[in-house]
């Protein structure tokens, strides 16, 4: 168990962000939860989380969505000169935002498996 509060971007229809949730109840960890479908973040917001994860706003769109679609997402150009249009499809369109994100002051994981949370706790 840490002191370090946690955070949790949270979608509770998803089955794997209930799991990562209980683990960290389990584990006695406390949290914030953030329902991020609700509390969309914003672009800097999404931007500061993206450098927490290491990751590029492509690494975390849902692009399988109906929205995703719809924009045509999944065929942008993955590049540096189009990451804030990643960035701000995202911000409009938090259901694009792969979930849960459980980050603390060390980093942040896309929780998706019980390893990637491990390594956070």
């Amino acid at each position: 168990m840490t002191s370090e509060q946690m955070e949790i971007w949270h979608n509770p229809r998803c089955s794997k962000s209930r799991a990562a949730k209980q683990a960290l109840d389990d584990a006695g960890i406390s949290y914030t939860e953030r329902r991020y479908l609700e509390d969309a973040p914003s672009a800097a917001e999404l931007r500061t989380m993206l450098d927490r994860l290491g990751l590029e706003p492509w690494d975390i769109t849902r692009t399988g969505e109906d929205v995703a679609k719809e924009l045509g997402i999944a065929g942008w150009p993955r590049t540096t000169e189009d990451r804030e249009r990643w960035i701000e499809a995202l911000a409009q369109h938090p259901k694009l935002i792969q979930r849960p994100i459980v980050a603390n002051s060390s980093g942040a994981v896309v929780a998706r498996d019980e390893q990637s949370l491990r390594s956070m706790l």
